[in-house]
């Protein structure tokens, strides 16, 4: 996957893994491994209904680790599942930030390594452990605290996310999924020497799935204001008439009884789908529709490419790392923009095929055992050098 190496240095990183290796290591490998022991602090549990790609990103990197002999906890809010790594409920959505500490002590304080998941509220790990730790932001929370809530609280949430949270990691090894996000921290004041990125990985594809027949447009993801499905379902009135067929909404979330009732005509919602679902979904669609305000990478994107299908957003953090402008989709600066981009890819069969094969070929170089590769590696860096015996 090509990163802007001009950027960062660079995280110590192990030599990548041979295509369709499963995350971690061989059992030979595993075996010469010293176990460490890693708790990961982070706000929910992969299987929560509001999960997104930052959980699924720390499923797969602790479920790497172990797989590779090291004692991994997850420590975060419920609801929460049984997994192959320790997983200890801190609270609910909100009140885990003030009882994560003495949960931390309690149970967790042995441990080699903190890793602190900071999405937008930061638990402020290096606060209350004295173990060595890494900050993981996926994404940078400025412009969405005002979406989700009113003063104070918004401003108050805004001002730990950019002043305390750099603050309190002063010293810390910051990882991060994206140049977009890379970015933005260091206009926030952390130190360019001290931050590491690795990319996300993405599942295989799995059997092929016939193009729909008729032209069918997908939005998947939770639907949260940030996504800006309503924006969606206004362009969507433009398109349409243009382009014919349907949009098909996949997922749930606070915003789905609003959004339904904006929908007009070719407008499906699915709600929450499974696994071979999402897949005959993606597979099945013409385009992967996506117009969030914000992402830290947009995991979707890569679930869709790697079935050949091109993504039409807009040009913001995070889109502009997952999607190649011009080759394996499109990036619009303005709405309409978006709603020309979308026209004009469903219009064009030949231009749409070639996207859908360039981002395919993108999406294979992503794999998860390599990103638990590089996360490894970090927090190697992060404890220091083994003491000398």
């Amino acid at each position: 996957m090509e990163i802007d190496r001009a950027l960062l240095p660079p995280a110590r990183c192990l030599p990548a893994m041979p295509p369709g290796t499963l995350p971690g290591a061989s059992a030979d490998q595993a075996k010469r491994h010293t176990a460490r022991r890693i708790v990961i602090v982070a706000w929910r549990d992969v299987a929560s209904p509001q999960a997104g790609g930052s959980e699924l990103l720390v499923d797969q990197l602790a479920a790497g680790l172990t797989a590779r002999g090291d004692r991994v906890a997850l420590l975060c809010g419920g609801p929460v599942a049984d997994h192959d790594y320790d997983v200890v409920r801190s609270g609910g959505p909100y009140t885990q930030f003030l009882r994560a500490p003495f949960a931390f002590g309690r149970r967790l304080r042995d441990c080699d390594v903190v890793v602190e998941v900071c999405n937008g509220m930061p638990f402020l790990a290096p606060l209350w452990s004295r173990q060595p730790t890494v900050c993981m932001v996926n994404h940078v929370h400025s412009d969405l605290w005002p979406l989700r809530f009113r003063p104070p609280v918004s401003t108050a949430g805004r001002f730990l996310e950019e002043r305390v949270m750099p603050w309190a990691h002063r010293r810390n090894l910051v990882l991060t999924v994206s140049a977009s996000t890379a970015r933005e921290l260091q206009s926030l004041g952390v130190d360019r020497e001290r931050i590491r990125m690795l990319n996300n990985g993405v599942a295989p594809a799995g059997p092929a799935v016939p193009r729909s027949a008729e032209p069918m447009f997908l939005a998947l993801g939770r639907l949260a204001d940030y996504k800006r499905i309503d924006l969606l379902l206004r362009l969507w009135d433009r398109v349409r008439p243009v382009v014919g067929g349907r949009l098909v909404i996949a997922g749930d979330g606070p915003e789905r009884g609003y959004l339904e009732s904006l929908a007009g005509p070719g407008v499906t919602f699915t709600g929450r789908v499974s696994e071979q679902e999402k897949h005959r979904l993606l597979g099945s669609a013409w385009l992967l529709v996506h117009p969030a305000l914000i992402e830290g990478w947009g995991i979707v994107v890569a679930e869709a490419a790697v079935r050949g299908t091109p993504t039409v957003g807009f040009d913001v953090p995070g889109l502009r790392d997952s999607v190649e402008h011009g080759r394996t989709g499109l990036l619009a600066p303005t709405e309409a923009g978006f709603a020309s981009a979308w026209a004009a890819l469903a219009l064009d069969h030949g231009r749409r095929t070639a996207m859908g094969h360039a981002a395919r070929r993108r999406a294979a170089q992503l794999r998860w055992s390599t990103a638990v590769q590089h996360f490894s590696a970090v927090i190697d860096e992060a404890m220091g050098p083994p003491p000398s015996r």
